[in-house]
């Protein structure tokens, strides 16, 4: 689950480049690689207490006797964890399973983890993991290969079956063929961020919302024409994380083919040479940039964009020195529109699809996955690893577990409503009823991004409010760009990578800042190539093509 304000949307960059239109899944549910994905590759028997004899997918799970498991647990300070929550107790009376969760602070939870992993204390359960970051407890043995055992998870294998998602859990396979993650699993790839516009002002100078980046140019101009002391666009999410205009980028770049802000990675596969290559070196990237320089050269653009924080830029939106922000649909709702509303008679404002650009109608592939859940390799020690990894799957994955974990109890926090859960009068979630006595995060324990993510698309967009159906209906009609085969480096080559890979990152980020600002004339587009090659662009980008190359050949 994601947030406004961001912090898990920069928690990581997510390596999920996934396989290429047309590429067959490496290894099948039925077991034909060397994941062993389908069948029993180690002997459970005596793993068995509290596991149930037959369980098979959209059953509930009951252990056969009461059993307890350690979760790390991501304490949220919009929704501190509480003994008292109603989920806990539920957990327990449907399934006989009593978590036993180990808090962990938010903005320490990456750290913790990898402390308690590496002393060896981790718990059993390990969620809240976004790929690549699984990677690092591979070689120690420290987490368990989860493709090994999924054959006890029915609801999981149903819906990567259902849903054609083998090429996804192939891209995060590691050098031995097997994945170490097991990821939410979405049925459609869901957008967050996009622009909103002062739809009042729009409508007071005769223009409609722009569908394109050229119309967006176009309306940002004629708002300036109008109010010449002003920026039509400031914008926020860039302080507290890696990259300047965070969100923007993200989606300015998905119109122009790259990965660029929350979603860059150093490297893109390219489908049309069917190899891989570095993303900030890309025609497509050069595109995004230049575009950003206009914005900002015309003074269409709030050069403070770059460098302000959240507040700042939300309240120039609110003040009137600007007409236009980066929204997701929750920020939209919560802060923007309603505190405009109280402040600005008339005021309307509007999130619209991603402006299309040069490359049409797409979505960034490899959406459909989302963090995940690692296993300590201390569970296979436990005479209860069986109904343990049932009850995983019973919780994360099956249809009634995903919809008690967002949605809670049928009749004490939501009620029926034409097969839409609907909100119990007098309980709101993310400030749906500001004057609701209760908060089904705070006060219940339930939509907490522990445990919800992923599903199918009519539970994931039950809880969407009007604005972002309406959203995300017009973006579920885009193609997802090809996704990008598995390349799963070797230890040592992981090694070097990382080496290369941070100072290359850093120099595309500094410098498409420079760019942006005209600190660096777009005229040293070459040079700036040729930088990267001096700090092992050509060397990385060989590394993770002799890896494509040879994970091809030995699972082919």
């Amino acid at each position: 689950m994601r947030k406004a304000g961001r912090k898990n949307a920069g928690e990581l960059s997510r390596r999920q480049i996934l396989a290429t239109a047309g590429f067959i899944g490496l290894t099948t549910l039925t077991g034909c690689g060397s994941g062993d994905d389908g069948g029993d590759s180690k002997d459970l028997s005596k793993k068995r207490n509290g596991a149930m004899k037959e369980y098979r997918a959209g059953q509930q799970f009951k252990a056969a006797e009461p059993l307890s498991f350690s979760v790390l647990h991501n304490n949220n300070p919009v929704y501190p964890t509480k003994d008292s929550w109603l989920f806990w107790k539920e957990v327990t009376k449907r399934t006989g399973v009593t978590l036993k969760p180990v808090d962990v602070p938010l903005v320490d939870y990456e750290k913790k983890r990898s402390v308690l992993i590496g002393a060896g204390d981790a718990p059993f359960l390990i969620p809240k993991t976004y790929h690549p970051a699984e990677v690092a407890f591979v070689s120690s043995g420290a987490i368990l290969p989860v493709s090994d055992y999924v054959h006890l998870m029915p609801n999981f294998q149903a819906k990567v079956k259902k849903w054609h998602l083998e090429p996804e859990l192939d891209s995060i396979r590691q050098s031995d063929g097997k994945y170490y993650l097991l990821p939410g699993l979405h049925e459609k790839a869901k957008s967050g961020y996009s622009l909103s516009f002062r739809t009042d002002v729009l409508d007071k100078l005769g223009l409609s919302l722009p569908t394109t980046w050229d119309e967006v140019y176009d309306v940002f101009k004629a708002i300036k024409a109008e109010y010449p002391d002003r920026y039509p666009f400031s914008d926020r999410w860039s302080i507290n994380t890696p990259y300047p205009v965070a969100a923007l980028l993200s989606y300015l770049g998905q119109a122009h083919g790259v990965r660029a802000g929350w979603t860059y990675d150093n490297i893109s596969f390219d489908s049309t040479a069917q190899k891989f290559v570095f993303t900030g070196a890309q025609d497509g990237y050069r595109q995004m940039v230049e575009f950003l320089r206009k914005l900002v050269a015309e003074k269409l653009m709030d050069p403070e964009s770059f460098t302000q924080t959240d507040d700042a830029a939300v309240q120039k939106l609110l003040g009137e020195k600007s007409f236009a922000i980066s929204a997701n649909p929750q920020e939209l709702v919560q802060n923007y529109r309603y505190n405009l509303e109280k402040q600005v008679e008339g005021a309307k404002i509007e999130m619209i699809p991603v402006p299309l650009g040069p490359a049409g109608p797409v979505l960034i592939g490899g959406s459909r996955l989302e963090n995940g859940v690692m296993i300590s390799s201390k569970a296979l020690k436990s005479d209860s690893f069986v109904a343990m990894m049932q009850f995983v799957d019973w919780l994360w994955y099956s249809d009634e577990g995903q919809k008690f974990c967002k949605w809670g109890v049928q009749g004490v926090t939501y009620t029926e409503s034409g097969g839409r859960p609907v909100l119990k009068s007098g309980i709101s979630l993310m400030g749906s009823d500001p004057n609701a006595p209760k908060d089904l995060q705070k006060d219940y324990g339930f939509f907490n991004g522990v445990f919800t993510y992923g599903g199918s698309w009519a539970l994931v967009s039950s809880s969407f409010s009007p604005d972002e159906k309406k959203f995300q209906d017009a973006m579920a009609q885009r193609k997802e760009m090809p996704i990008a085969p598995a390349h799963p480096l070797q230890s040592v080559e992981q090694e070097q990578a990382t080496l290369w890979d941070t100072p290359l990152r850093d120099h595309v980020t500094q410098n498409t800042l420079k760019f942006a600002l005209g600190k660096r004339p777009l005229s040293e587009w070459d040079d700036y190539v040729a930088e990267l090659k001096g700090k092992n662009m050509d060397q990385l980008v060989d590394v993770h093509n002799k890896a494509y190359d040879r994970f091809r050949k030995e699972n082919g």
